[in-house]
């Protein structure tokens, strides 16, 4: 039978309706990140591509990159990687039952943002040579 009801039952929240907590936010950046690595992966393996074509289209490629457009986006992108990586590292000691409590929980993710950042400065010195 058809339900005569349906327009009167409420809706979804959305998230305007909520608070924006803290692991909320690390929560939603963690996708954000995967995706941007997808993307990201996609511009490096054409520029590796461009590589193997010839050295006009590589040249060409390797102007895109090494641009401060292309510049900014690998730095992004390394931002990225660095906390995917230690926010998973995270998720692993949560799949152990540890560090569940709010407030460990609020500090790991201080730790995360603080290791991702640390993570990609010394990937950029690293790369420019300083270290």
């Amino acid at each position: 039978m058809a339900d005569v009801n349906r327009g009167n039952r409420p809706l979804s929240p959305h998230l305007s309706v909520y608070r924006p907590l803290w692991t909320m936010v690390l929560s939603i950046t963690h996708r954000i990140t995967g995706v941007g690595m997808a993307l990201s992966l996609t511009m490096i393996t054409w520029w590796f591509l461009a590589l193997a074509v010839n050295e006009t289209y590589f040249d060409v490629a390797n102007a895109v990159m090494t641009s401060v457009v292309g510049g900014f986006i690998l730095i992004v992108s390394l931002w990225g990687l660095s906390f995917h990586f230690c926010n998973g590292i995270r998720h692993l000691f949560w799949d152990t039952g540890t560090g569940l409590e709010l407030e460990t929980a609020y500090k790991s993710g201080l730790a995360v943002m603080a290791g991702s950042v640390v993570l990609t400065v010394i990937g950029v010195l690293v790369v420019r040579g300083v270290i």
